[in-house]
């Protein structure tokens, strides 16, 4: 057995990458976080895992991400959420388990909220719900403010490469889906795992999101040493337990 891979036409003909490995299901969908792609160590993991064990595993790239197409900075969350959205109608069947990253968390979280009748379970990976408005414009200097009211852009410094564009499109947008100022109504069994020195999601803001969901069969899971990315061997392996639980 062996990945597929090919593109999804979106209706503006951008092309949406993907990689899918036939199995048993519930299918598991990869959310992958902001500026990240399915090339990643969780994502391949996954993808091995799913490979070894028989499972349905859907991994994409979003508009602008990866080997889609697109322009990074015409990105939006209500774009990235049709995507998600788009994948799973288009590219599964049945019910399926969400495993978002960062960003991809906030985005499973909207997709679940979508496709209640579908999503049969969720886990999350240092969820970001509402960055846009709660962690990054908070963090911007008046330079930085005076930069985006000047040209609709902000170059963000990055601890992880070169800086990149966030627009002003991007922050208004994201405001408009905040979910974290109301109960979220997901009811779904959630898994959190959380890492206690992760510089870019405080653990504080990942367990709200854990306090806010309805449903109840939530476990927030706080690894005290782990960092953002959460992909050491060991994360990896408690991120597989934990797919596993729910599935």
């Amino acid at each position: 057995m062996t990945e597929a891979n090919g593109f999804l036409a979106r209706p503006d003909g951008a092309r949406l990458a993907w990689r899918a490995t036939p199995g048993v299901g519930p299918a598991v969908v990869w959310l992958g976080g902001f500026r990240s792609d399915m090339a990643g160590t969780k994502a391949q993991a996954l993808a091995d895992w799913a490979l070894a064990a028989g499972r349905s595993y859907v991994r994409f790239d979003y508009f602008g991400h990866g080997e889609s197409e697109g322009a990074f900075e015409a990105g939006t969350i209500t774009r990235w959420r049709e995507d998600a959205l788009a994948v799973i109608d288009e590219l599964t069947e049945g019910p399926v388990v969400l495993v978002g990253s960062s960003m991809g968390g906030w985005i499973a979280c909207l997709a679940a909220m979508a496709r209640a009748e579908r999503v049969k379970a969720m886990v999350l990976i240092a969820p970001a719900p509402d960055f846009t408005e709660k962690l990054m414009a908070p963090e911007m200097s008046d330079e930085a403010k005076a930069e985006m009211a000047r040209t609709g852009v902000w170059m963000r410094p990055s601890d992880y490469g070169d800086p990149y564009p966030i627009t002003r499109e991007l922050l208004e947008d994201g405001a408009r889906w905040s979910i974290l100022d109301a109960p979220v109504n997901v009811t779904a069994p959630v898994r959190i795992l959380q890492g206690g020195a992760d510089p870019d999601v405080p653990w504080r803001h990942a367990l709200e999101l854990a306090q806010s969901l309805k449903g109840e069969d939530v476990v927030f899971t706080l690894v005290k040493d782990g960092d953002h990315r959460l992909s050491r061997p060991q994360d990896i392996a408690r991120l597989i337990a934990a797919l596993e639980e729910v599935l």
